[in-house]
């Protein structure tokens, strides 16, 4: 695990009922969140939404950046298949518990 993402504070939701981003269509993060080159996700592209709701996860700055882009139906049928450091996938499934499979670890990523 890389010290940044050991040290870089990360965003939690209140609750995953009030993630209500976009599950159709296609989306551009803005800069703060995505810093590489512009980028467009097509959400009907199942490596392309993983991918988006990584980036989001790790580098929202806000809340509000979650509930932008984050939906909380998704989020909890893939969680298992995101790639997260380490930090941060522990402080989601310690706030949310139902997002760990039974008998899983959280030894991933």
């Amino acid at each position: 695990m890389s010290r940044y993402a050991a040290a870089k504070p990360y965003v939690l939701p209140e609750s995953l009922d009030e993630l209500c981003g976009p599950t159709v269509g296609s989306v551009t993060l803005p800069r703060h969140i995505d810093w590489g080159p512009r980028y467009v996700y097509d959400l009907t592209d199942e490596a392309d939404f993983r991918l988006m709701y990584e980036r989001v996860i790790r580098e929202a700055q806000t809340r509000d950046d979650l509930n932008a882009y984050l939906n909380a139906m998704p989020l909890r049928r893939m969680w298992r298949d995101l790639f997260l450091p380490l930090p941060v996938k522990t402080a989601w499934e310690t706030r949310f518990p139902e997002l760990r499979e039974p008998g899983a670890t959280t030894a991933a990523a």
